[in-house]
């Protein structure tokens, strides 16, 4: 396998982030409105306020994504996390995690929180293994998500 490099967001990218999360959303569970509008126009529902996407590739190949969502005093949300099957199982997704949790740490970011769901059992023991810890829940605007887990920097 080629080495897996990390990048930030450029708009060339956005049909990627788009790919990568409508398959995973959509073998699992159904897009919902507000992951169209995110996945449609990143800039204008996730980038605004010191936010990030990053990618994970492999030679020409965009295989993973996610971004970093400023939600004010709530801290900043780990969220559209999605790796392509042909590289699961390759370290991508928590290097991608760690790359997305660094970024907050040098923003100076407290808390770091994700919802998920958990039938993503690999996923959520990732999430478990970089730090992160279940919290009780609070209203969401995803039908799927039955988790939320954060962790303090």
């Amino acid at each position: 396998m080629n080495d897996v490099y990390i990048i930030p967001y450029s708009p060339e990218y956005q049909p990627d982030f788009k790919r990568l999360n409508v398959n995973w959303i959509s073998h699992f569970f159904t897009v919902e409105p507000h992951d169209l509008e995110q996945l449609d126009h990143p800039e204008a529902h996730i980038m605004p306020n010191d936010d990030q996407i990053f990618f994970a590739g492999i030679g020409d190949e965009i295989v993973g994504c996610v971004a970093m969502v400023n939600m004010g005093e709530t801290g900043f949300e780990l969220a559209k996390m999605a790796v392509s099957p042909s590289a699961q199982g390759k370290g991508i997704g928590r290097k991608l995690c760690l790359a997305a949790i660094n970024y907050a740490r040098q923003l100076g970011i407290k808390t770091v929180w994700l919802e998920s769901n958990r039938i993503l059992t690999p996923a959520l023991t990732m999430y478990a293994s970089v730090g992160f810890c279940e919290v009780p829940s609070v209203p969401t605007p995803y039908s799927r998500a039955d988790i939320r887990m954060e962790m303090t920097l």
